[in-house]
């Protein structure tokens, strides 16, 4: 009974995903020619790395680190529940398939994870306190793990990375952007463009944890109200809604 129902909900599956397909095509067509809009109307480089000086709220995400690490530590205390990312965004599954990529949301596009914030309480009040914060996790990297040149959906969002746990020596645990490498450092914000194609090693013996944040490029009028209007789309779509309901089925599952 446990294979026929397992095979139902396969087939189900598989439907939602062909139905979707035309207008996940027609949204990504739309997105890619809106992309040079937004490099025009960017208040900052549209180069892969970005300088964090150019982003006011740095520095105070970077003086919190530490608090930010100390309920990181509380959070990995139960390492074994943490789902791996492609168990919540089904698509990650072109980049990721094994369990060395695991990922903590507290924000994913714009909605709250309310149960995984009341765990990371003073993360979650300084996470909120950044202008145009859109996604955040603790993105956690096993020792070995490659995730290979992909690139992201749309340049509207920026990345930045605040390194929470480096392992040593760091010339082996690096990320690659647009052909450029850099290295995270502990308590130091690393932003690059994500829709430059870039790569990921972890090529040391430990753990490598950042804060992974999703900030909406700060651009002048009248890109600013695009942006808004194709993030709002962004957050509709079936990728998205799929990514919540996933969410919502691991919190679930950690219910006693």
């Amino acid at each position: 009974m446990e294979k026929i129902q397992d095979n139902a909900t396969l087939s189900t599956q598989k439907r939602k995903r062909k139905k979707h397909r035309p207008s996940v095509a027609i949204g990504l067509w739309i997105i890619k020619r809106l992309e040079k809009a937004i490099k025009h109307y960017s208040k900052v480089e549209t180069t892969p790395f970005i300088d964090p000086g150019q982003f006011v709220w740095v520095p105070e995400l970077e003086t919190h680190w530490k608090t930010i690490r100390a309920e990181l530590n509380e959070v990995l205390q139960n390492k074994h529940k943490i789902p791996n990312f492609q168990d919540i965004s089904k698509d990650q599954k072109n980049i990721t398939q094994d369990d060395r990529w695991k990922t903590f949301f507290l924000y994913g596009y714009g909605y709250k994870m309310d149960g995984n914030c009341l765990r990371c309480p003073e993360t979650t009040r300084i996470i909120e306190s950044i202008p145009g914060m859109f996604t955040a996790f603790f993105s956690i990297l096993e020792p070995g793990k490659h995730i290979p040149l992909h690139r992201g959906p749309y340049n509207g969002l920026l990345r930045a990375h605040l390194g929470l746990v480096v392992p040593e020596p760091k010339e082996m645990c690096r990320i690659e952007v647009g052909g450029e490498t850099q290295h995270w450092e502990t308590g130091k914000c690393m932003i690059f463009d994500d829709t430059y194609r870039h790569q990921v090693w972890n090529e040391t013996d430990g753990v490598r944890v950042v804060l992974f944040l999703d900030i909406q490029r700060p651009l002048a009028w009248p890109g600013s109200l695009l942006n808004r209007m194709i993030l709002r789309l962004i957050r509709w779509s079936p990728f998205i809604q799929d990514a919540r309901r996933n969410h919502r089925a691991w919190e679930r599952g950690l219910e006693p």
